[in-house]
């Protein structure tokens, strides 16, 4: 019987969890789905104890090969020089890759170590600052680095030009909010490019440094994870992905005023400093490249609409993010 055209299946999480255990040599554990993304989630834990897993599917669609080995070659450098990160995890027969004929083709899966804690989404100042000092670690890690594998780069192009043309489809019935979104996102990609990027630092990002990828235990005591998005850019781009739950704190759920988010991004940007250099210019960058983390991700949803972001990507939604983007416009961009 011939089998139609798949685009996404989703593996069973109890066929999985038979599967894992002959593979790492794991007793008595459970497996469940926890998030069904443009890649699949799985948490494995032990029932005897508190061990857990994560276990995660890529698509070939999403992720290649050679950028899943390009994570894992990343995770491997940062671990061994000291980092702070969920690594991947070997087979008994030494594999980080487990491979899966399903009936699109063929999907990768990857073991990683699960982050110790938990999110902490009400972040204090003494978390700050060692969220700050761990991500000046993992750069002064990542500078300058040059990986076996290849990953994703990020340019002005690749954050804002190119995600702005791949959108105007979704935008047929919103033509006032696509020119917005086409007029600020040049501005800021010209404001980009006034920088003297020979002076900026260069490397390996992580670019979705937000509290949902870093777990604090009770002594807070943080882990990194989830690299999918890690490329080539300015580290100037991490933090702006983090400076990200400064602007939601102030404009979604109104917890800090600008002037306490203006305080504490201070406090970050002293500590990472006391670990690596950031200059001015990298820190007057943060306003236009926190622009540019928006509309990368816009695009991004909306070329993975069909897998994932077709529950709420809509007329709606577009406006409710043009509004966004339109705040960080105001309260950043504008001189």
């Amino acid at each position: 019987m011939e089998i139609f055209p798949t685009q996404y299946s989703l593996l069973s999480a109890a066929g999985l969890n038979k599967y894992l255990a002959t593979k790492y040599g794991l007793e008595n554990t459970t497996c469940r789905l926890l998030i069904h993304n443009v890649s699949d989630t799985y948490l494995v834990e032990s029932k005897d104890d508190d061990n857990k897993y994560i276990f995660k599917v890529f698509r070939n669609a999403h992720r290649t090969a050679e950028e899943i080995n390009g994570e894992i070659e990343l995770l491997n450098i940062l671990n061994d020089k000291g980092a702070r990160v969920s690594i991947a995890l070997k087979d008994l027969e030494g594999h980080y890759v487990q491979l899966f004929h399903v009936a699109e083709g063929v999907k990768r899966g990857v073991m990683f170590s699960f982050a110790p804690g938990k999110v902490a989404y009400n972040l204090s100042e003494a978390q700050i600052k060692i969220i700050a000092h761990e991500i000046a670690v993992i750069h002064n890690i990542t500078a300058n680095l040059d990986l076996s594998y290849e990953r994703k780069s990020y340019d002005v192009d690749i954050l804002l030009t190119n995600p702005v043309n791949v959108l105007k489809p979704a935008f047929k019935d919103l033509t006032k909010e696509y020119e917005y979104l086409k007029e600020v996102s040049e501005r800021v990609a010209g404001k980009i490019r006034q920088f003297d990027m020979t002076k900026f630092s260069y490397g390996y990002c992580h670019y979705d440094f937000l509290p949902k990828n870093f777990h604090f235990t009770e002594d807070n005591h943080v882990t990194f994870f989830d690299f999918d998005f890690a490329g080539k850019g300015l580290l100037a781009n991490d933090i702006a992905s983090f400076y990200v739950f400064f602007f939601i704190e102030v404009f979604a759920t109104k917890r800090f005023t600008q002037d306490e988010a203006d305080g504490l991004f201070a406090v970050f940007i002293k500590s990472y400093r006391e670990v690596r250099p950031f200059s001015e210019d990298e820190l007057k960058s943060i306003r236009y490249l926190g622009f540019a983390f928006w509309v990368f991700y816009l695009g991004f949803q909306y070329e993975n609409f069909e897998d994932w972001s077709n529950m709420f990507f809509g007329p709606n939604f577009l406006r409710e993010r043009i509004k966004l983007l339109r705040q960080w416009d105001e309260w950043y961009c504008k001189e």
